[in-house]
């Protein structure tokens, strides 16, 4: 996983914790609820570990069950041991699966994003992350408005905040830290909003930063 991919996710994180104007946060709280978003990434982790876990042994139970009273083995001697059959569909087989490595695979980036952070040597996760939030303090108003000329039509104050959030983090890295490519900066914005937010979030935001991009002449 790449450290700026990492940063980009824990300063979301960092983002949603925030219960009072962005601004009258320092540098000491910014770092305190850093340590806090990482806690919460890795608690998300075990969850998500436990619940992938729970997916497979009840898969394996039904396979067992359905091994069991398969006729093949019905008609075998009460002490045989069974013998495996074939199954009917693997629709079903793939679908749990599927789900079970999306779930596997949201645990082991939250773990990543948390290793990272924590590592001496990895040091640029957390700072860049810090350097977002400092940005974003520092054009909050600037940034805010551009938002709300381009969701014309939507009361910014109804929007999911989680949209308001990634777009806040992308219009920083954007706009005034310019160290990423243009098209980085937008794909990692739309992963965000495809795994934390609505089914509409990434066409939303994804609108917005286009035409952000179009008319501010921002290049890779």
């Amino acid at each position: 996983m790449q450290a700026r991919r990492a940063a980009r996710e824990l300063a979301f994180i960092l983002f949603s914790q925030f219960d009072k104007k962005i601004t009258n946060y320092s540098k000491e709280n910014l770092d305190d609820i850093i340590l806090k978003s990482v806690r919460i990434l890795s608690s998300s982790a075990n969850d998500d570990l436990k619940t992938s876990l729970g997916s497979l042994l009840d898969m394996k139970n039904k396979i067992d069950d359905y091994e069991a009273e398969h006729e093949i083995n019905l008609n075998r001697p009460m002490e045989a041991a069974n013998i495996s059959v074939p199954l009917p569909m693997t629709a079903d087989l793939k679908a749990r699966i599927d789900e079970m490595i999306e779930v596997a695979e949201k645990a082991l980036l939250a773990l990543e994003i948390a290793e990272f952070t924590t590592l001496e040597s990895q040091g640029e996760v957390k700072n860049y992350a810090v350097q977002i939030a400092e940005t974003f303090q520092q054009h909050h108003k600037e940034i805010d408005d551009i938002i709300k000329q381009y969701s014309a039509g939507w009361d910014f104050d109804r929007l999911v905040k989680m949209d308001k959030d990634i777009l806040r983090i992308a219009l920083s890295e954007l706009l005034y830290i310019k160290e990423t490519p243009m098209k980085v900066v937008v794909d990692e914005a739309l992963e965000l909003a495809k795994k934390y937010s609505t089914d509409d979030s990434a066409s939303f935001i994804n609108g917005i930063l286009a035409k952000v991009i179009v008319d501010k002449g921002i290049s890779d």
